[in-house]
Parts: C-alpha cells; sequence; structure tokens
C-alpha cells in the first residue's frame, strides 16, 4: 500500500518530535511559493498517509525556523495545531527567497533489562536521553537522529540560498521556486556542508491519492553531491532522502542518521 512505501527513515529520525508511527509523509505546504509583491502566506505541516492530505496528524512546530533573505529570523503569525495538521501565516516583506523549515533533533536508545532480560527502548532529546537508560542496563545501543522539513517562498527576483553546513541540506544552482514543468533543474545536497555523494533522492508528485501507484522518481547524486530533475507535469512535489554516518555529538551514540524532506512547487 502507498503508506507503507514512504521512506522510514525519514519518519524514524522525526518520531522522537513527532511521536507517530513510521511509515508516513511529514510535509510543510505552502499556499504559495511565488509572490510579485508583499503578501501573507498560508502554510500547512501534517504528518499524513498520502502526500499535501491532512489524514494523520499534526506536525508539532516545536522546532520551526524561518529565515528571511536577509538572513534574519522570522516569527510565524497565528500559530495553531489542529488535530490532524499545523497552520500559520508567514507575511512575506522582503524581496527574495524565504527559507521554512522545522528542525529536528533526536536520540534512541535500547538495551536490555537486567532483572527480566527484556529488550527496552526510550526517544527523547541528545540532552535526555541518557536519563531514560538504567544504570544496569545491558547491550546498549544508541542512535542519534537529525532531520529537516523545509520549503521556500519567493517575492520578486529569487536570492541565494546559503549552506547552513548542518545535517543533511539542500542547496540549488538555480531557484528551488524558480521550476517549470519540461525543464530540468540542478540541485545539491550536503551532509554539513561537504557534498553527500552517491545518495538517492526521490522525487514524487503530490495528489498520491488520485493514482494506483506513486510514480516516484528515484535519482542519486553524483561525487560533487548533485543531482538533476527534468519536471514532467506541473504541481507540487515531495523531495526527499536520507543517510546515516558515525558523526554523532552524543558520545554514547554510535551512528547518525539524517533526513531532508522538502516541499517544492512546479509551474505550468
Amino acid at each position: 500500500m502507498k503508506s507503507s512505501i514512504r521512506i522510514a527513515a525519514l519518519t524514524a529520525a522525526l518520531v522522537a518530535v513527532l511521536g507517530t508511527a513510521h511509515a508516513h509523509n511529514a510535509w510543510i505546504l505552502p499556499s504559495t511559493t511565488v509572490l510579485s509583491k508583499a503578501d501573507t502566506i498560508t502554510i500547512d505541516a501534517a504528518v499524513s498517509n498520502d502526500l499535501f492530505v491532512a489524514n494523520h496528524a499534526a506536525l508539532r512546530l516545536d522546532g520551526l525556523q524561518i529565515t528571511a533573505p536577509d538572513g534574519s529570523t522570522v516569527k510565524a503569525e497565528s500559530e495553531t495545531k489542529l488535530k490532524q495538521r499545523s497552520v500559520f501565516d508567514l507575511s512575506i516583506v522582503q524581496p527574495g527567497t524565504y527559507r521554512i523549515a522545522v528542525i529536528n533533533g533526536g536520540a534512541f536508545a535500547s538495551w536490555k533489562d537486567k532483572a527480566t532480560g527484556q529488550q527496552k527502548r526510550a526517544r527523547g532529546t541528545p540532552e535526555t536521553i541518557g536519563k531514560e537508560i538504567p544504570a544496569d542496563a545491558t547491550d546498549v545501543v544508541v542512535t542519534q537522529s537529525s532531520g529537516r522539513i523545509e520549503t521556500f517562498v519567493t517575492m520578486g527576483k529569487p536570492s541565494v540560498i546559503k549552506p547552513i553546513g548542518q545535517g543533511l541540506e539542500l542547496i540549488s544552482t538555480g531557484s528551488p521556486t524558480d521550476l517549470v514543468k519540461g525543464e530540468k533543474a540542478t540541485f545539491t545536497l550536503l551532509v554539513d556542508g561537504q557534498a553527500a555523494k552517491d545518495l538517492e533522492v526521490t522525487v514524487t508528485q503530490g495528489d498520491t491519492q488520485y493514482r494506483d501507484a506513486l510514480a516516484e522518481l528515484k535519482l542519486k547524486t553524483d561525487d560533487k553531491g548533485q543531482f538533476s530533475v527534468t519536471w514532467p507535469v506541473a504541481g507540487m512535489y515531495y523531495l526527499d532522502a536520507s543517510t546515516k554516518d558515525n558523526k554523532t555529538t552524543l558520545p554514547q551514540a554510535k551512528e547518525r542518521r539524517l533526513s531532508y524532506a522538502a516541499t517544492l512547487q512546479v509551474l505550468p
């Protein structure tokens, strides 16, 4: 089924914050990504069975970070959490491209209970996970996670999206809001500011509830972390990727899982 095909890695990296089951899409959906003048847009954020259909749970906005074209931080307006989606407004007043992201960091632990021999699990943050593990626990395994879910909105002429240098992130050789049906767009994936080589990327058009098959585009980054997409039709798309390494900042963790997802609008 469609809900079982989606990326487990992304949801695993976010589960500490989302509190939902695996195999769902976590996304941010703006009412538009291109504006000719200053205006207010509305953004939905959810975890769902079908792309861009709020039918499972609201995406928590604890890690919401909105960056204006000049690099300043912008606050969301009218933020509301509903049962199946979170909603907020954003005033677009600066010319250029805004970066709207929910950034999540978590930690997961598993161990055997000394008294019963049963397997136990806990999740939390890098700061709290140690308190969840009993002092006499055995076979302890700790994993750190880092996830980024984002979208982009431009007023007027697009501005350059500068790398942050942390976790798995996307940059574009053009603009992530200047995407057109039938044209090729080139992107770069970075891990901690370095090229994410040989990484699988999935691109899925929205409205999956109306299709028998997901019709995903499966792509792979080259030695520079680059990949290209030729957009088959106009609409909203979901781009996601995940990877893992041993570059943890948590002493107990031996593995770091990284995930990335973006909502992109392709114009006719």
